[in-house]
């Protein structure tokens, strides 16, 4: 069995590439930069090779080096991706295209070079890296909770007309996880010059430094991963982390006044 792995040099990507070939999985891990994928490298049935979601020809040649070592692909992990958060008047078009076409662009880019090999097969997983804020959103998180919001409307609509063709889609939303997402996968954009966003800036900053709940490690994500591919069930949605299901389940609970207004009140604004 196989699993192709995009953004797997760090966090979430690394460790489930690490997980499943502990499992004796074939692993492609790839990653824009393959330089620092050695520690990866020189585990046992894994290959590691470049592959940016924004650049079309380093897709189709990761597919088909994926084709090549392993002669297959019974696995997709969409898992590139960054947050760009800020106000956004802060964001000039060049960042608001990169934050669309990394991670909503690029993921359908790499499942569209996938799919003719699983339907040509009857089979195969796709597995799409959401996040809580694909169901709830954060001040400043337009251009995040869009990209994620987009993720799983995309990932719900394609599970209808992959299930024809044998393939299934799995959405996994972690919550905090205990990665650089808030350093080299974080884009921040503020200009404290427009004072009207500071106060807003200010209450989403001291809400990231003092979480309510202790991040969890990025091999709870790869073991919830595991779980959605091996399962054998058609279950879309799996939540990883005990503030996703907290805060999940709030916010399916709760009207969007409550649930806007109780955010709004534990950031003071």
């Amino acid at each position: 069995m196989t699993i192709l792995i995009t953004g797997a040099s760090t966090g979430i990507g690394k460790a489930t590439a690490k997980y499943f070939q502990s499992q004796g999985w074939n692993v492609m891990a790839t990653m824009r930069k393959p330089e620092n994928g050695s520690e990866l490298a020189a585990l046992e049935n894994v290959v590691v090779t470049r592959l940016d979601v924004t650049d079309p020809a380093s897709v189709e040649a990761a597919v088909a080096a994926t084709l090549d070592a392993f002669g297959g692909i019974d696995v997709l992990l969409n898992n590139a991706g960054y947050g760009a958060y800020g106000p956004l008047e802060n964001f000039d078009m060049d960042r608001i295209r990169r934050q669309f076409d990394t991670n909503v662009i690029g993921l359908l880019e790499v499942t569209k070079a996938v799919l003719p090999h699983m339907r040509a097969k009857r089979s195969g997983t796709i597995v799409n890296i959401s996040s809580i804020g694909g169901q709830m959103t954060f001040p400043l998180g337009t251009l995040y909770h869009g990209t994620k919001f987009a993720v799983e409307g995309m990932s719900e609509a394609l599970h209808y007309e992959l299930e024809a063709i044998g393939v299934k889609v799995k959405i996994v939303e972690p919550g905090m996880i205990a990665t650089d997402f808030g350093g080299r996968s974080f884009d921040f954009a503020n200009e404290p010059a427009i004072k009207e966003y500071q106060g807003v800036v200010g209450a989403m900053m001291s809400s990231m430094a003092n979480q309510a709940f202790p991040p969890s490690p990025p091999e709870l994500v790869a073991e919830v991963i595991w779980t959605a591919v091996t399962d054998g069930t058609t279950t879309l949605r799996y939540r990883a982390g005990q503030d996703a299901e907290i805060l999940l389940t709030n916010r399916k609970a709760a009207d969007d006044a409550t649930f806007i207004g109780g955010i709004k009140e534990r950031m003071g604004l």
